[in-house]
């Protein structure tokens, strides 16, 4: 009986305590040693019936809106802390965004959850069922990681701020933001759908107002005022409702289409007036560099015969010393020439300046020097009218420059013959002080070498060397300008032409003008000046090249040039912003050849420091007339 009883109490104690070992068998199986925490955020990722979406009572964009940036896009135009009250479909969206930024700082958690799920898969033995679950499972982790990774990435882009987990930082995102915010709103308001909503209209115009205000004249965050984040989100909201108002994308799309084919036109229309403007203002006169020659003539009339001489004039036919060739009406620019040389100078009254001007300028150049003397150096001014050997008989260029059809071609643009290129409506193309170059050996016969110097460089070191360099028998020292295709024969002479073509080879590498050593003596032995003349008579009819110097330079000087080191002379300071800063410090002598002169307003801005520390603003012809840096 007691035998009986105890099989009895046996299968009893069996029934009760079999359920609660198998639960617990099963528990064990499958408990991680994570937190709870954890352990629910894995539970949200679980499937059901094949269906991947989280277990998430807000709806969730596809993988495919994702990568549209739909998420991202919204988020990143609202606060980190969703405080704000939007429209219902815009809080899910952004409570979405939290959530997926919430497990994109989770990365690592995440991380050790599927290695651990990985792990438990070993000693378990799944059915194929369950194994699709897992794998989907960890597919669906993977995929809410990247698409974490993207919404912190719209998140940096529309707030600005730099990420501490090291994203590139966007310079002035929020103004960015604000303008990309104007060009939304101008497409919604002229969408039919939008104008049919007047309460929208005027809400919409009221925030583009408020935007304008704020990014007129500002191109830095730091320059938008507190209460540009309340504007931007306030925008934001209502570009929210002229989406839901226009839910048609192919209508925006052509809208967008039409606004950019608009903005390229404006675009072309505006490059060409600049180009136009550019072009005007480099060959007009400021008021105050007018002004500077008047005073300085008014003052030197005013002076005796003794005191408008120059001291050393016995100097001038030296050949021991350096002797620099300057051809100017520009007063100021000339200035900054010989001060720059003669600060840089080692010796500088071994320094020669032999100036010459027209006869309008000529008074003015004279005073200023007289007034203020380089230093040791020698000064000599001339006036070009008084060259007398200098006439159309005896000068191609001469002649033609006073032609009245050479005058038409390029200066009367209605003209049927006229030049439509807008450089050569310049008049220094048509004036002989641009042309003096070609005539060196008379201009100082008793000369034996020259510095030639443009009026728009700056001397940065002693040139002293430059007489000592040994030309190995060619007339012309300068530096090549064949780093760029444009600055070949082909770029300047017509090559279509055979009296071009036959004659000089088109890939030939350039040169510049601007800082040249000239051998006077070899060039009387080789007669350059009659070589010069011979093409200037055979381009009467411009079919060879147009106007310049530099074409008939190429030409005269061809096999006749001795390249320098490039450290002699660096250009482009006159139409490149982008000219190599170490290249710039290491010249001699820097060029700004181009439109862009330092003397003037379009000049560029970080170079024009390099002329004007020359120049001192504090004289009283500069003061008087209105010259400042």
């Amino acid at each position: 009986m007691v035998k009986f009883q105890n099989v009895v109490l046996f299968f009893l104690l069996l029934t009760v305590a079999a359920p609660i070992l198998l639960y617990t068998d099963s528990y064990t199986s499958v408990k991680t040693p994570f937190s709870k925490r954890e352990f629910l955020e894995d539970v949200t990722a679980l499937t059901f019936n094949s269906n991947e979406n989280r277990l998430n009572l807000l709806h969730r964009e596809s993988p495919v809106d994702v990568r549209r940036g739909v998420v991202g896009v919204v988020y990143s135009k609202l606060d980190s802390d969703s405080s704000i009250k939007a429209r219902d479909q815009v809080s899910a969206r952004v409570l979405k965004a939290t959530d997926d930024e919430t497990q994109s700082q989770t990365d690592n958690t995440i991380k050790q959850v599927t290695d651990a799920s990985s792990e438990i898969d070993k000693p378990k033995v799944m059915h194929a069922s369950d194994g699709n679950a897992h794998n989907r499972e960890r597919m669906h982790v993977q995929l809410t990681q990247k698409t974490s990774g993207k919404v912190d990435e719209q998140e940096t882009k529309g707030s600005g701020a730099e990420k501490e987990s090291g994203n590139v930082r966007i310079p002035d995102a929020q103004v960015r933001h604000l303008k990309d915010q104007l060009i939304r709103a101008k497409v919604y308001l002229s969408l039919p759908a939008a104008k049919a909503n007047a309460h929208f209209v005027r809400e919409l115009r009221l925030r583009i107002k408020e935007v304008q205000r704020l990014v007129v004249d500002v191109a830095k965050d730091s320059d938008l005022p507190k209460n540009a984040i309340e504007t931007l989100k306030a925008m934001e909201q209502t570009l929210a409702k002229g989406k839901e108002i226009q839910d048609d994308c192919s209508t925006v799309v052509k809208k967008l289409r039409a606004m950019l084919h608009s903005a390229e036109e404006q675009l072309r229309v505006h490059k060409k007036q600049a180009m136009f403007l550019t072009q005007l203002t480099a060959k007009t006169i400021p008021k105050g560099l007018h002004c500077l020659p008047l005073r300085l003539t008014t003052d030197y009339y005013a002076l005796n015969s003794s005191e408008q001489q120059f001291p050393n004039q016995e100097k001038l036919e030296d050949n021991q010393l350096y002797h620099y060739a300057l051809f100017s009406d520009n007063v100021l620019a000339t200035s900054v020439v010989v001060n720059s040389a003669i600060t840089n100078a080692k010796h500088p009254s071994k320094h020669v300046f032999h100036i010459v001007t027209d006869r309008l300028n000529y008074a003015a150049m004279r005073m200023w020097f007289l007034d203020n003397p380089p230093g040791k150096a020698t000064i000599q001014v001339q006036n070009v009218e008084e060259f007398t050997w200098l006439n159309s008989s005896y000068s191609p260029v001469l002649k033609q420059l006073s032609s009245r059809s050479m005058i038409d071609y390029y200066f009367r643009a209605h003209h049927a013959n006229s030049d439509t290129n807008l450089k050569f409506r310049n008049p220094k193309y048509l004036s002989i002080l641009n042309h003096l170059r070609f005539y060196l050996p008379e201009i100082f016969p008793k000369l034996s070498k020259v510095l030639f110097l443009d009026d728009d460089i700056v001397v940065q070191k002693d040139l002293s060397g430059l007489w000592s360099v040994d030309l190995k028998g060619n007339v012309n020292g300068a530096v090549e300008t064949c780093g760029e295709s444009f600055h070949r024969f082909d770029r300047y002479l017509n090559f279509s032409n055979p009296l071009i073509s036959k004659n000089f080879d088109p890939r030939a590498c350039g040169w510049a003008y601007g800082m040249n050593v000239f051998d006077l003596d070899e060039w009387k032995r080789q007669n350059i000046t009659e070589v010069y003349h011979r093409w200037q008579n055979l381009n009467q009819d411009r079919d060879l090249w147009k106007l310049g110097t530099l074409p008939p330079g190429l030409i005269t000087f061809w096999k006749r040039t001795y390249p320098l080191d490039r450290k002699w002379h660096v250009l482009g300071l006159g139409y490149n912003p982008s000219v190599n800063q170490r290249d710039i410090e290491r010249a001699a002598v820097v060029h700004y050849n181009g439109n862009l002169k330092p003397w003037l307003e379009i000049g560029i801005p970080k170079y024009r420091g390099l002329w004007s520390k020359h120049v001192d603003y504090q004289h009283v012809y500069l003061r008087e007339c209105n010259i400042n840096p």
